[in-house]
């Protein structure tokens, strides 16, 4: 049997459970051969679900690419400081690679890294799922067919949820710009780039809006603490309590979040781990500086405008959209699967949902991404070639670049001009 042989560097919620368990189900596709993660713990706990040799274990990436021959592919999971610098020294190895978003913290490694990948030819698939799942695939299928004649306007909401939000960006591995990146970039690269797919022409111009307005310590209530779980008057009442986060709101289970506020799952493992960890505090105490909300206006080339909104302050974790069409409009809503057409010239609307296993992670994306980049190693492997990834690395440096211009926009609250050609908007 032929099969991938991989290596994934950072043992995390994306390499370990999101990549590494696909892997488990399909070991006719892949094995994993490999591992590095600065944390024992969770490369021990990987390395027994893969049957990983102790050989095999790395605590650090660097040396696992220099030692490791064979390998047919990397999938980069690390912390998003360390993607580009670990991308520059796989492409030189050879090896196709899974790299997880952002591909780089400044322009300066976007440019890098796209010189890179021309010079060397490589092989890099960046994990914007978004593009893989059902949902985004049928709503651009509907747009190339004309379903609502010629796009005009999109409307498009990432609704963070409350409670993802503390998580992720304030309490977690993403809440400070200069140790991960702007949340713009972090979080909604994914939305960009969907924008990028669905409209299917350059982004030319950028405007954005944001701040972070209510994690802060100046909105902590009247008798908080530094933890949740010392004595806060508010604790039974505040939204954003570890407790009734990771205790109540999500009963503990062995998969995300919890897995990422500990190894030990268990109600018990998770009261502990909130007790001395980064997930426990406070969130109107903690180092955050990354916006909890944010709005970007893009304009395209081919005269398409649209409008992206991401906030923390939602109940839902989801992803709407509203594409509004000479004929017709399309409404959607990510999580739900549901995907209403309206046709003008007939005036008809119909909804549609989409049946998902109810495990379903990224809508289906996340597999999705897999099959495709794992299948695409296997006709390399067998014949030497392989066709192109749905997600090119070009398009992909693209939705980096208009996430660097709403950052700039943002702070100098003008107007980032992205390419400066005529477009159909500008001859108006």
């Amino acid at each position: 049997m032929i099969r991938a042989r991989v290596g994934i560097l950072g043992v995390g919620n994306r390499g370990a459970t999101a990549y590494g368990r696909y892997m488990l189900r399909r070991p006719d596709l892949a094995e994993v051969v490999a591992m590095a993660d600065p944390r024992q713990d969770r490369l021990a706990a990987a390395a027994a679900d893969h049957g990983v040799a102790e050989a095999h274990l790395y605590a650090d990436w660097k040396t696992l690419l220099r030692r490791e021959d064979g390998l047919d592919a990397v999938i980069i999971a690390l912390p998003d400081r360390l993607h580009h610098q670990a991308a520059m020294l796989a492409m030189r190895q050879g090896v196709a690679i899974l790299l997880e978003k952002p591909i780089g913290n400044s322009q300066a490694e976007i440019r890098a890294l796209r010189a890179a990948a021309r010079r060397w030819g490589a092989d890099v698939t960046v994990a914007h799922v978004l593009r893989y799942t059902p949902f985004f695939a049928r709503i651009r299928d509907l747009l190339q067919r004309g379903a609502i004649g010629t796009l005009q306007t999109v409307r498009h909401t990432e609704q963070i949820g409350y409670w993802h939000f503390a998580h992720s960006y304030v309490r977690g591995n993403w809440r400070r710009a200069e140790e991960a990146s702007p949340m713009i970039l972090s979080k909604a690269c994914h939305d960009l780039d969907i924008l990028r797919w669905l409209v299917d022409s350059p982004c030319t111009h950028v405007d954005s809006v944001g701040r972070l307005g209510h994690f802060t310590r100046e909105h902590a209530p009247e008798g908080s603490t530094e933890r949740c779980d010392q004595g806060c008057a508010v604790e039974r009442s505040c939204p954003y309590s570890a407790p009734r986060i990771y205790l109540e709101r999500l009963p503990p289970a062995d998969a995300w979040p919890h897995d990422v506020v500990s190894l030990d799952t268990s109600a018990a493992g998770i009261a502990a781990a909130l007790h001395t960890g980064p997930y426990g505090r406070c969130v109107y105490r903690c180092d955050n500086d990354v916006m909890d909300h944010q709005s970007v206006s893009l304009r395209f080339a081919n005269g398409v405008t649209a409008t992206l909104n991401v906030s923390a302050f939602t109940e839902k974790s989801t992803r709407t959209v509203h594409l509004m069409g000479s004929h017709g409009e399309i409404f959607g809503d990510f999580e739900a699967g549901t995907i209403t057409v309206g046709d003008f010239r007939i005036n008809d609307t119909r909804t549609s949902s989409l049946a998902l296993p109810p495990d379903a992670v990224h809508g289906g994306g996340d597999d999705q991404l897999m099959a495709d980049f794992l299948g695409r190693v296997l006709d390399r492997k067998r014949r030497g070639n392989s066709p192109d990834a749905l997600t090119s690395l070009e398009e992909s440096l693209e939705s980096h670049d208009m996430a660097f211009a709403a950052e700039r926009s943002r702070r100098a609250g003008e107007r980032v001009v992205l390419a400066r050609r005529r477009t159909v908007a500008d001859a108006g």
